[in-house]
């Protein structure tokens, strides 16, 4: 497995520190973060996985821990808009470059606006995707709102 992708170069350009980390991803996981928090045998709160939805059709990034839900209501307020949905998968796909359980906050195609869930302050360290199936990066989660000009906000 590489670990050159377009969101490791990103990050790398945004001389941010960062570790590395592959697990044998399952694409039959019921839910990819949680299999990949057990795959590396660290806590699923500090796992983080990213989600495109659309806020009053516009397209948007979320990262919330992987053993959390968003509420839709409240993504949908920090964003500034009436309503939220899940982006679909093919679309995703399209708008970030990467495919679904590989899509990472970093080196998507496009920039869109990003929103952390407020929880993953919590803690010093979390993990996201590095930018392919089976690969995470750890990486403090200030440094991600900082590089992404992230707004973090309670979205669960």
């Amino acid at each position: 497995m590489s670990r050159k992708t377009p969101a490791t170069v990103a990050i790398e350009r945004a001389g941010l520190a960062y570790e590395a980390f592959s697990y044998e991803y399952d694409p039959d996981a019921p839910q990819i973060g949680l299999h990949a928090a057990e795959s590396l045998s660290v806590p699923p709160a500090t796992v983080l996985k990213t989600l495109m939805a659309l806020v009053d059709g516009r397209p948007v990034c979320v990262v919330v821990a992987s053993d959390r839900e968003v509420s839709m209501k409240r993504l949908a307020a920090a964003a500034g808009g009436k309503s939220a949905q899940m982006m679909k998968p093919a679309d995703a796909e399209r708008l970030t470059g990467f495919r679904v359980g590989g899509i990472s906050p970093f080196g998507q195609r496009k920039a869109v606006p990003v929103f952390l869930d407020d929880a993953a302050l919590a803690h010093e360290r979390v993990y996201v995707n590095g930018g392919q199936r089976g690969l995470q990066v750890r990486l403090a989660p200030q440094a991600l709102i900082d590089a992404l000009r992230a707004k973090a906000t309670s979205l669960t």
